[in-house]
């Protein structure tokens, strides 16, 4: 089983890699070839950084979204989504301006609002809750590290931080977390090992 970790830039790829291969990933190509992805089994997006960077790191590379997208959307290959990652899944950002992610999920990356009891950003290790069954969401603590979060459709788990914020998303064969599940110890690594037997 082949997965396609794709490199435009703005991933802890090293981290990202290691996690896999401790998961029980045998083949994990760290990729910027459009081709690559397009044979792919998987496909991981990583993602560290402003979205707005991150949206137009992915989208400089030429052929790499419509590769994706056929080999995701129209093709049906299991896809997770990790961090700014699970963010591009969005249809926008309101980092820096309002900016265009990959429109596959409803809903905005907004800013997570600072208060007296919020800091910003909400960075540590923190609870995720389930808000349904899911083949890849469990109830655990996974570490997290963002100042804006995902508000819209399609959530899978909340965190709590001063009020619910996204943890996860996704629909289908699309998955996304907002937390680092290579950052995230055991919690992290079963999460991997379950992405890697999912058959959505």
């Amino acid at each position: 089983m082949s997965i396609a970790l794709i490199d435009y830039g703005a991933g802890n790829l090293h981290s990202v890699h290691n996690a896999l291969k401790a998961a029980g990933a045998r083949d994990v190509t760290v990729t910027a070839d459009p081709e690559v992805v397009l044979r792919a089994d998987r496909v991981v997006l990583p993602g560290v950084g402003a979205f707005a960077a991150c949206a137009g790191g992915l989208r400089g590379i030429p052929g790499m979204v419509a590769a994706i997208e056929e080999r995701v959307l129209e093709r049906g290959a299991p896809f997770l989504g990790v961090c700014v990652g699970m963010q591009l899944m969005a249809e926008t950002g309101e980092e820096f301006g309002t900016h265009p992610g990959l429109g596959w999920i409803k809903g905005s990356v907004r800013a997570i609002r600072p208060s007296e009891a919020v800091r910003v950003p909400h960075m540590g290790w923190n609870d995720v809750v389930p808000l349904a069954d899911h083949p890849l969401i469990e109830p655990g603590e996974a570490y997290f590290l963002h100042s804006f979060a995902f508000e819209g459709e399609d959530v899978l788990a909340t965190t709590d931080h001063g009020g619910a914020l996204t943890a996860a998303i996704g629909r289908g064969n699309l998955a996304g977390v907002q937390f680092h599940p290579e950052k995230s110890q055991r919690y992290g690594i079963a999460l991997l090992e379950r992405f890697l037997q999912w058959r959505p």
